[in-house]
Order: structure tokens, then C-alpha cells, then sequence
């Protein structure tokens, strides 16, 4: 869906500091790259589990000798699939970097199988039509957070006083 473009380290810390990502997480990456986000989210921030979509076996290929020489293969789960396809069920937070094409196309995905105060968390592409609870800039980088389902519906936590309310 989008060619591989490595975020930033400092970029990938911004972005799951601010979907307040934590102990309690489950921190899902479409289209994982290098599986940066997923140590971070792992070593950094303490999720309890990461779970990473890459469709280039090149990239999963390698991303597993990174987990495994880590030994991170108990908290991080790596799926070589097309992101279409991923089961968003265990997800509390989920991070893109993809394109504004590709944002578009996972909306629908996002509005039906989401749970309820799930973060998703857009690197420079925002997600059109939707409301941002959160717009951080960083180094020429835009991170967009999204709170589900009130990115979408009426009344969005972006109007809120306190959009964090969904996952306290």
C-alpha cells in the first residue's frame, strides 16, 4: 500500500508518547517497516504486546531476526500479511505511517472493527473526514491521533475537554 520510509526515532517516540501508550497496550504497527515501533513500544513505553503487519517478506524476514536477537518474541508478534487483513481485536493503539491513498482505503476497516477508545495514530498523513483528539508537530513531521469511534461520528473528543476520557 506504501513504499517503506523509515519514521524517525525520535518520531516513532512522539507518536506513541502521544497515544499514551503504556503497560496496559496492545500496540498494533500496519506495515511495520524495520519493527522499530514495535521494540520501542515493547522496551520504551512497556506495552504489554506489539503486534506488527509487513507484506514484504524481505522486511518480515529481518524483523524476525530482530525480535528474536532481542528476545522479544514473547511481547512481540509479527504476522507476514497484507494490512488489510489484520485482526484489530487486540489493539488498543495502532500506529501508520502510510500514505493518504492508503488512509482512506483502511477508514472503513477502522470504523467497523476498532474497539471503542482505540488510538490510532497517523504519521504525516491524516486521516480526511475525521477529527484529530490530538495534532502534535515535530522536527517537520505532523503525528495525528485519532480516538475511535469519536474521530468519526458527531460530538468527536476533538472538541472535548479532556479527549483522554475514552481510555482512563
Amino acid at each position: 500500500m506504501a513504499p517503506f520510509v523509515a519514521s524517525p526515532p525520535e518520531v516513532i517516540r512522539k507518536m506513541l508518547e502521544v497515544a499514551g501508550a503504556g503497560p496496559s497496550d496492545v500496540v498494533m504497527d500496519l506495515g511495520c517497516g524495520d519493527a522499530r515501533m514495535l521494540v520501542t513500544a515493547v522496551t520504551e513505553f512497556g506495552a504489554k504486546m506489539a503486534i506488527g503487519y509487513e507484506l514484504r517478506e524481505d522486511l518480515f524476514r529481518s524483523d524476525l531476526r530482530l525480535i528474536e536477537s532481542k528476545r522479544l518474541m514473547d511481547r512481540v508478534r509479527l504476522v507476514n500479511a497484507d494490512l488489510q487483513g489484520a485482526d484489530l481485536s487486540e489493539a488498543t493503539v495502532v500506529t501508520i505511517y502510510l500514505t493518504s491513498t492508503a488512509n482512506e482505503r483502511l477508514k472503513p476497516k477502522f470504523e467497523r472493527e476498532a474497539k471503542p477508545g482505540t488510538r490510532i495514530v497517523s504519521h504525516d498523513f491524516s486521516m480526511n473526514g475525521w477529527k484529530p483528539a490530538r495534532v502534535e508537530r515535530l522536527n517537520g513531521h505532523t503525528i495525528y491521533l485519532y480516538v475511535m469511534p469519536e474521530a468519526y461520528q458527531q460530538g468527536s473528543a476533538a472538541g472535548s475537554k479532556d479527549p483522554w476520557r475514552f481510555w482512563r
